[in-house]
């Protein structure tokens, strides 16, 4: 009994307290580290919070604000180019044109279906349309015709309910109001190409032109303007609920042109049929007056879209409509390139006023004989006498005396093959003035012969109109004249390169009056090449030089045949025909180059052609106190 009690002592002694859990330890601690868990976790959450809301509140309010707003541009008014007077020579109109809005119709394809029977779709629309629907989303409207005349308008209002999705917008196109007889200098539009948007998204926005041509191209940002912008609500998709602030942006730049255009629509008139330019500078400042490049082309069709068979009719005429022989066109200036040979020697000292060149008609160099254009030759002539009378063997002479590198660094003073960084336009050509390094850069020694041919502006002398327009302003004045045709961007007036501003041309100033002489001469005495280009108007002379330039050899045994006629060959193969001056002779004012495309004689074609457009000029001037002749009808025209 005792060894039971004892063992039921231990028993008793053995059994743990009441009340007590042998796990209770192990769950306390989980329970520990499970809230300084979640107690990590609210942390971490709350501060979280406090970024959000408090630190960071203001710009995550204006992320949501702009997750609400849509802003969206669209394209501003192109700038207005007027000429000289004010007269618009780019502007433009309004244009209506039908939209399509995905989103509002169901039937994509029934509806341009329908409205292709009011309004003809082409081909490349009905392209262009699939294009877009398939990468612009339902709800941006898509262009289906552009250009809308009013019938059009008409028949699609009358027959919108058969139309859902089509809406009629309002957008601009370009004007230009003297069609062809500006293209060359104003230039022309077109829709952006891709390359052009990838570098300047704004492009993209409807409506937006681009430069393609003219003052247009080269002036093209401050014509564009600065964009507009609309701001709008959107939902949760993007979908427009409601328009909240508008910025209608800012029109271009109204840019005045120094072109005169009732003097361009006067020098085009006298110019006619003939494939031929003519440019008229104020030699005092170089702000250009007239620039008529012909035949020329319709600027405005560029902005609506060229059909296939107009490209083709331009780029096969052989008289090329779409180049503005003016700036672009190369031409080997004849015997206009005298006087600047005569310059050169008389600044290397290899002539002088009064020395006396012999010629019988031709002159024999390296067993190579050189014609001159009087088969009976001109005697023993001194350097007036050489430049009235367009003597070939005495220019033949001065250049191999004076020799190449003297007389192509003389012409490029007169700004012959020599860029004209002034000029605002595209595609300015520089011409070119051979060298015997030139030369033998591409290959080829230079031999006697190339001089002797140089001298009279034949061989690979090329020269543009512009250039011999400011070869002739820079003979008159003496002075490094500029050619522009700018006059003021946004009301600000262009700085003028005048007689006050331009340089001297590091000549003496009797070198300028021997050559002046000269050119006097040839229009003015008897027995100069131009008297047909005498002026009749009374107290007021002219000085200017002829040209006639060969685009085809004559051989030797045609010359000496006593029957060639330049006259007789096929147009493609006559001589140019060109002419240089500037009036009045006491007093420049006024410069005029005039090249007629295969127009034989320079005396006989261009010389009466640059008579008149001088005395046209002459009686345009403001100092006359006379407003210019058709600046009123011009206005009507445009308004």
């Amino acid at each position: 009994m005792k060894f039971r009690k004892k063992k039921s002592g231990n028993r008793l002694m053995s059994r743990p307290e009441e009340g007590k859990n042998p796990s209770r330890g192990v769950f306390t601690r989980r329970a520990l580290l499970l809230m300084a868990a979640q107690g990590a976790v609210l942390g971490a959450l709350g501060e979280r919070l406090y970024g959000l809301q408090v630190l960071n509140g203001s710009h995550y309010a204006k992320l949501a604000e702009n997750n609400r707003l849509s802003k969206r541009f669209f394209a501003p008014p192109r700038g207005r180019i007027t000429d000289r007077f004010g007269i618009s020579v780019a502007s433009n109109r309004i244009n209506w044109r039908a939209l399509l809005l995905a989103e509002e119709t169901t039937d994509i394809p029934g509806t341009l279906e329908r409205f292709a029977q009011l309004v003809p779709l082409e081909p490349r629309d009905l392209t262009r349309i699939e294009h877009e629907l398939r990468h612009k989303r339902r709800f941006i409207p898509i262009m289906l015709r552009d250009f809308l005349s009013w019938d059009d308008m008409a028949r699609l209002e009358l027959n919108m309910p058969s139309l859902p999705g089509v809406l009629i917008d309002v957008g601009t196109t370009r004007v230009y109001p003297f069609g062809p007889l500006l293209a060359h200098v104003v230039g022309y539009v077109a829709p952006p190409a891709e390359k052009d948007v990838v570098h300047n998204a704004e492009l993209a926005l409807p409506g937006m032109r681009v430069g393609r041509s003219g003052i247009e191209q080269t002036q093209d940002s401050s014509l564009r303007g600065q964009v507009g912008s609309v701001e709008m609500e959107v939902n949760a998709v993007g979908r427009v609920m409601a328009e909240l602030d508008r910025d209608e942006g800012l029109a271009g730049d109204e840019i005045a042109l120094t072109i005169d255009s009732g003097l361009q629509q006067q020098v085009l008139g006298r110019i006619a049929d003939q494939s031929a330019s003519a440019v008229v500078m104020d030699c005092r400042n170089g702000e250009v007056l007239a620039m008529v490049s012909n035949p020329s082309f319709d600027p405005s069709l560029f902005d609506s879209g060229v059909s296939q068979a107009q490209w083709i009719e331009w780029t096969n005429n052989s008289q090329t409509p779409l180049i503005n022989k003016a700036v672009s066109g190369l031409y080997p200036p004849g015997s206009t390139f005298k006087p600047a040979v005569a310059m050169a020697a008389l600044r290397a000292g290899t002539l002088s006023p009064s020395d006396r060149i012999s010629c019988p008609g031709y002159i024999d160099v390296g067993g190579t004989r050189f014609h001159c254009w009087s088969r009976y030759g001109h005697g023993s002539i001194n350097l007036r006498q050489g430049l009235k009378y367009s003597c070939d063997v005495f220019f033949y002479e001065v250049a191999r005396r004076t020799g190449m590198d003297a007389i192509a660094a003389t012409s490029e003073l007169f700004g012959l093959g020599a860029k004209l960084p002034d000029i605002e336009l595209p595609h300015v050509r520089q011409g070119l003035i051979p060298t015997p390094t030139w030369r033998r850069k591409h290959g080829h020694h230079w031999n006697g012969g190339d001089t002797i041919v140089s001298g009279i502006g034949q061989g690979f002398v090329q020269v543009t109109p512009l250039q011999l327009a400011t070869y002739a302003s820079r003979i008159a004045t003496g002075r490094d004249v500029q050619p522009h045709l700018i006059r003021s961007i946004a009301g600000r007036t262009a700085a003028l390169a005048d007689l006050g501003h331009a340089s001297g041309m590091d000549m003496p100033d009797h070198f300028f009056q021997d050559i002046r002489a000269g050119m006097y001469a040839v229009v003015n005495e008897e027995g100069g090449t131009a008297p047909k280009a005498r002026l009749d108007i009374p107290g007021v002379q002219m000085a200017g030089k002829t040209g006639s330039a060969q685009v085809r050899r004559v051989s030797r045994a045609m010359r000496e045949s006593g029957h060639f006629n330049s006259a007789n060959l096929p147009w493609e193969y006559r001589p140019h025909a060109l002419f240089i001056c500037y009036a009045p002779y006491d007093a420049p004012r006024y410069a005029t180059a005039v090249v007629i495309e295969h127009g034989n004689a320079g005396a006989d074609v261009a010389a009466p052609l640059a008579r008149d457009i001088m005395t046209d000029t002459l009686r345009r001037d403001p100092v006359n106190h006379r407003e210019p002749p058709g600046q009123e009808v011009a206005q009507a025209e445009v308004d």
